[in-house]
């Protein structure tokens, strides 16, 4: 899977024949031979015997019996919505029809582009159909996904995630590179795809000859209806041959439940693979360390249980196991998968006969007011549940065992999942809004309008970025700010490296929390090992600067290393996820490509010395002035300083493992739950603080001991302190040195 995910730079030329083609003896056979083969239209070669192959699995799709229709309709209207459940093909057949429709007219409006919101699925749709279509992956197909861009300028169809889609809108307003846009997984709703289709309803009115197509799941159909008018609709009809057993009493005891059922089935002898739907991150974690242990007791004749935790934001998240874990299935029979994603993901998957869902998932609801995250145990939705039910292979009978009553599911479960817009941070969906008002998109007709408490909060912090000016529009620092795909307090603390002179460690900061945990998920009995070996990675100034220290030893491990495989065993012998530490010298690149496209300083490196690690505390402050914590009695209880939230340092945290207690830290994330962490924190003193932290800022405090604290630190600070603090402004923005405007 790692090299498909490389996007192979394989030519045309490369492609294989049929396999009567490659028997010729001669070269004038061949030749012969080539002028009796149909050839592909979208690169001029004979199709392959594999095309025919797939051909036949294609049109045995639900799908495709609508495909007259939809090129009917596809020909009279600007937008056509497709209803359809999962594995019926909408996903993979409609682009390519598109694709052809594009070809018929050659290409005069543009490509095709098709969005997902996952990025796995970008990925595996765009490899399905680049063989579907006989074409090379990054040539005629290819996928634009965060950080990774297999397309070239000849590229036909590509899929990409919403948020790139959306992100070309900043220099593409109109996406005049696409003559048909289809916007894939609505029902998913998250914040970029509900932009898109708000900002799309203008697209559509300036470029008439734009075809819009919209795939979603039945429940958000009559919504969708409402939202577009009256425009042509194709329902998908597929039915899942799945038995639904609800057991009413196991939600109580959901982790009895979940393992008698495991064993049940693996003890029955049936066939296929189990896929386990928990509520979070520490379920699985629970659930893998009891199903491993508990299951090398079974009857070894049955085969030894294969269980595969599926953790959020891996790489690893599609259900495509390694050769390693394929032989051992083949072996030992069964694969049991925890999870506690969507589901969207698994969809891949044909050998699924099983499935185990809690109903209940931990939401992340964002809190305007004390500008944090709260982890919330809810019911899934209806049609979450019914998107679970669909992995279920639909060549066999499958079994869905619901831990809860059928009453619960609906009287419970809302009929759709939440709009992300309505749950979440919207500080960078507001930069990007504001970008996008330049070019006269900035009215956005949304389907589900955000809480204006959020939207006011988020114009707020935009602010105190200096990102807005004086008239609340884009200031040339928030310009700058928005051509960074990171949060916008991050992109601060990197523009602000560019005064300070540290803007090599702080591109490695970036990338470092920006790419998924660098830490391995421990097994049991491993922590102790573990730590062990991350000690030699900490870093007495605080998380950040010890995050530099991990992607430094990474980086000389891969230089000095023969191969990929001394780099993977490093990592596995350190504990650390070494796909995580990919990704993060991939965003680590595209961030220094931006830098330099953008013409920023850069200095040199200098990490260790005093005046570099003090120059690293102020750039991050310059950013995260509204993410400091105190500790209020010395024995690690910190109080938020915007919010009366206590919370305690991360156990991996690097204080916490040297068991020093800092007064003043600077945080990267804090969550309100159970254990409410401050995670990825560095001290800082509150002179600096002051220093840096935009004075309208520090005056809208709510009063507070910490709050008294600081204005005693002001008042000691010197006029000439005061007069430095109000030049550490941008050069390309000296407007921002005035007071800023409330917001309106």
């Amino acid at each position: 899977m790692e090299e498909e995910l490389g996007c192979p730079n394989s030519s045309p030329e490369k492609r294989y024949f049929p396999e009567s083609l490659d028997s010729s003896d001669g070269d004038e056979e061949r030749i012969l031979a080539c002028e009796d083969l149909e050839l592909n239209p979208f690169d001029g070669l004979p199709y392959s015997s594999r095309y025919y192959k797939l051909l036949k699995e294609r049109e045995d799709l639900p799908i495709w019996k609508e495909k007259y229709s939809f090129m009917e309709y596809l020909l009279q209207n600007q937008i056509v919505i497709i209803s359809g459940d999962a594995k019926c093909g909408k996903s993979s057949q409609v682009p390519q029809w598109c694709a052809e429709y594009c070809l018929s007219i050659h290409y005069q409006h543009g490509g095709v582009v098709c969005t997902q919101v996952h990025k796995q699925t970008a990925v595996q749709l765009a490899l399905r159909v680049a063989d579907e279509m006989d074409v090379n992956i990054g040539h005629e197909v290819g996928y634009v996904i965060p950080f990774e861009n297999c397309c070239t300028t000849e590229t036909i169809l590509r899929y990409c995630t919403d948020d790139m889609l959306q992100r070309e809108m900043m220099s593409n307003p109109f996406l005049g590179s696409y003559g048909v846009i289809i916007l894939d997984d609505i029902h998913e709703r998250s914040i970029a795809t509900d932009v898109l289709l708000g900002l799309l309803k203008d697209v559509l009115l300036a470029r008439p000859e734009l075809k819009l197509i919209i795939n979603s799941s039945p429940h958000l159909i009559s919504k969708l209806s409402s939202y577009y008018g009256n425009v042509p609709l194709i329902e998908v009809k597929h039915k899942h041959p799945v038995e639904v057993v609800y057991l009413s009493g196991a939600q109580k005891e959901s982790f009895e439940s979940i393992l008698r059922l495991i064993f049940e089935i693996h003890n029955s002898g049936e066939k296929g693979d189990v896929v386990v739907f928990l509520a979070c991150e520490q379920d699985i974690e629970k659930a893998y360390e009891i199903v491993c242990q508990e299951g090398s007791n079974l009857n070894p004749d049955l085969g030894e249980l294969v269980v595969v935790p599926l953790y959020p934001n891996e790489k690893c998240a599609l259900f495509k196991p390694s050769d390693e874990t394929e032989k051992r299935c083949q072996i030992y029979q069964r694969r049991v998968v925890l999870t506690a994603s969507s589901g969207e993901s698994l969809i891949w998957s044909n050998t699924v006969r099983f499935v185990i869902d809690v109903g209940m998932e931990r939401r992340k609801v964002y809190n305007p007011r004390i500008r944090a995250n709260s982890l919330v145990m809810q019911p899934i939705s209806q049609s979450q549940a019914e998107i679970r039910k669909q992995i279920l292979g639909s060549s066999s009978s499958g079994k869905l065992f619901c831990l809860y009553s059928e009453e619960f599911a609906s009287k419970d479960m809302r009929p759709l999942k939440p709009a992300e817009m309505q749950e979440a941070n919207l500080t960078s969906m507001v930069l990007f809004m504001k970008r996008i008002d330049i070019a006269g998109l900035g009215r956005c007709d949304f389907m589900n309008r955000p809480a204006p408490e959020s939207l006011m909060q988020a114009l707020e912090d935009l602010d105190y970025l200096a990102a807005l000016d004086n008239d609340g529009n884009l200031s040339e620092f928030g310009i700058i700010m928005s051509e960074f795909p990171l949060d916008p307090q991050l992109s601060k603390s990197i523009l602000a490296s560019c005064e300070f002179d540290c803007v090599d460690e702080m591109l490695t900061i970036a990338a470092m929390v920006t790419a998924p945990d660098c830490f391995s998920h421990l097994p049991r009995g491993a922590e102790e090992a573990a730590l062990t070996c991350w000690k030699t990675f900490l870093h007495p100034e605080g998380d950040h600067f010890t995050l530099i220290n991990i992607y430094k030893a990474y980086q000389d491990t891969a230089l000095s290393s023969t191969s990929d495989h001394c780099v993977e065993k490093w990592c596995h012998d350190h504990f650390l996820n070494c796909s995580a530490l990919r990704t993060a010298d991939i965003i680590r690149a595209e961030l220094l490509e931006i830098i330099k496209r953008i013409e920023l300083p850069y200095a040199e490196p200098a990490f260790g010395s005093k005046e570099n690690t003090l120059n690293i505390r102020k750039a991050l402050l310059s950013g995260y002035f509204m993410q400091i914590a105190r500790d209020v009695d010395g024995s690690g209880n910190y109080l938020m300083l915007t919010h009366k939230q206590v919370a305690q340092l991360h156990p991996r945290c690097c204080y916490a493992v040297a068991r020093k207690v800092p007064e003043w830290v600077l945080f990267h994330k804090f969550s309100v739950s159970d254990n409410n962490y401050i995670r990825i924190a560095s001290e800082v003193s509150p002179e600096l603080f002051m220093q840096l932290a935009p004075q309208y800022y520090f005056s809208n405090l709510p009063p507070s001991e910490s709050k008294d604290i600081l204005q005693q630190v002001m008042d000691h600070l010197s006029p000439i302190s005061t007069m430095k603090k109000e030049q550490t402004v941008c050069e390309k923005c000296p407007e921002t040195t005035e007071q800023r405007c409330t917001v309106q």
